[in-house]
């Protein structure tokens, strides 16, 4: 995996925008748009259905900021952890997520915001 042999900015400047596709496409309501970096597996279990629920759930909360916390470089692939807010509260949420590289494309293979 070409990914944890490139800089700590090099990482970023790649999944960074895979990151704000996701978390926009929550905000969004945007099944395409939230899961258009998954991986198959993720695909299989965040389906339209699933995101709608994990979206229901009242009050309704919106991805904000985010700040950059760590990376963690495995053998076949790369962790990054953010400090995640959101709209309704001023809790600091652990945002953490796994890319993997799939046929060239870096991919979300799970990631977990709570």
């Amino acid at each position: 995996m070409f990914l944890i042999t490139l800089s700590e900015k090099e990482i970023l400047d790649i999944v960074e925008p895979i990151m704000d596709s996701c978390l926009e496409g929550s905000n969004e309501d945007d099944h395409e748009k939230h899961t258009k970096y998954f991986t198959d597996r993720m695909k299989n279990i965040v389906t339209p259905e699933n995101l709608k629920i994990q979206l229901s759930q009242k009050p309704r909360a919106f991805f904000t900021k985010r700040k950059f916390l760590n990376i963690f470089r495995r053998d076949k692939s790369i962790g990054v952890v953010w400090k995640q807010y959101t709209s309704n509260s001023s809790d600091e949420l652990m945002n953490q997520a796994i890319f993997v590289e799939v046929n060239r494309k870096i991919l979300i293979d799970h990631c977990i915001i709570c």
